[in-house]
C-alpha cells in the first residue's frame, strides 16, 4: 500500500536518477546495479513493507548512507516499500516510522552484531507493533564476505585488520572473530580484529602485532555499515601505526542489499532461488 499522506514515499528507481548509471538488463528486463551479476530469479512478491533500522549517529554521513542503502534495496526489488528509522541520534525513530507503515512490516536491523541494540533496544522500541524483526546482518555469509572483499582498495597487502566498532558482549565479539577468520581464509592472508571502543586490541595494536610477525603491508577491512566517529577512530589508529590503507564502510553496496533481501525473504517465508549466473 502507498505511504500515508505526509509520510515519505518509498524510494525506488526514480531516486537513483531515473535509472541513470544502472547496468544492462538481466533476463527479466530489470536494470542491474553497477557490479551486480545477472540474477536467475528475483522475488516479485511485494505485498509487505520493509523498515531498515540503523543505530543512528550525529555524523550526517551515517544517515545519508542508510537512506542510500534503502534506495539500493528498492532498486533491486522494484515496487518494494522500503523506509528507514534510527535507534537514536537521528529521526525518525522505529516507533514513529511504524506508526505510518502497514501492519506486518518486516523490520531489518541494519546492525552487524546481536548485542544491546539488536537484542534489547530495538525489540523494546517496536514493542506493541504488528511487525517481524529479522536477524542482524553481520554473521559469516557469502554476500557479507563479498562486500568486505570488494571494498578493499587494492591487492597490495600481505595481512589484514578487520576494523569493528567494539562491544563488551562476548558472543558479539566472537561473531567478529568468525568473520575475520573467514575473510582471511577467503583472501589467503592473516586477518586480525581491531576495535574502536569497548574491547581490545585497538587498530594500532592489531597493526603492530601483524608487523611484528613479519607482515610489511597491512590493510584495513571495514566491518562497519556507515562512516562515523568509531570508524574514523579505529581506522585512524591503524593508519597511524603503519597500515597502508583503510577500506571504506560497506555502505549502500549491492551485496548488502542482497543480504537484506535474503533476511526479508526468509522472514516472509518465500522459497527463492538466489543462485547467480556467471
Amino acid at each position: 500500500m502507498p505511504p500515508p499522506s505526509g509520510s515519505p514515499a518509498a524510494p525506488g528507481l526514480s531516486d537513483l536518477g531515473g535509472g541513470q548509471g544502472l547496468g544492462p538488463q538481466d533476463r527479466e528486463g530489470r536494470r542491474r546495479l553497477p557490479g551486480e551479476p545477472p540474477a536467475r530469479c528475483f522475488a516479485r512478491a511485494t505485498n509487505y513493507s520493509v523498515l531498515l533500522v540503523a543505530h543512528g549517529s550525529r555524523d550526517p554521513r551515517a544517515a545519508a548512507t542508510t537512506r542510500a542503502l534503502a534506495r539500493t534495496v528498492a532498486a533491486v526489488r522494484p515496487g518494494l516499500d522500503v523506509r528507514v528509522a534510527f535507534l537514536e541520534l537521528s529521526t525518525p525513530s522505529p516507533r514513529e516510522a511504524l506508526c505510518v507503515m502497514p501492519r506486518e512490516t518486516v523490520v531489518v536491523p541494519v546492525l552487524l552484531t546481536h548485542a544491546y541494540h539488536g537484542g534489547v533496544d530495538l525489540p523494546a522500541q517496536v514493542d506493541g507493533f504488528d511487525c517481524t524483526i529479522t536477524s542482524t546482518l553481520g554473521a559469516v555469509s557469502e554476500p557479507l564476505l563479498e562486500a568486505l572483499s570488494r571494498r578493499l582498495p587494492g591487492s597490495d597487502y600481505d595481512a589484514l585488520v578487520l576494523a569493528a566498532a567494539g562491544t563488551r558482549v562476548v558472543s558479539a565479539r566472537a561473531r567478529v572473530e568468525e568473520v575475520a577468520a573467514a575473510l582471511g581464509a577467503r583472501l589467503g592472508v592473516p586477518c586480525r580484529v581491531a576495535y574502536a571502543a569497548g574491547a581490545t586490541p585497538s587498530g594500532a595494536e592489531a597493526v603492530a602485532a601483524l608487523r611484528d610477525e613479519g607482515h610489511a603491508r597491512v590493510g584495513v577491512a571495514s566491518y562497519f555499515l556507515a562512516p562515523g566517529r568509531l570508524y574514523d577512530l579505529v581506522t585512524g589508529s591503524a593508519l597511524a601505526a603503519g597500515a597502508v590503507w583503510a577500506a571504506p564502510p560497506l555502505g549502500a553496496s549491492w551485496q548488502l542489499a542482497r543480504l537484506i533481501l535474503e533476511r526479508v525473504d526468509r522472514s516472509v517465508g518465500l522459497e527463492l532461488d538466489h543462485a547467480f549466473a556467471a
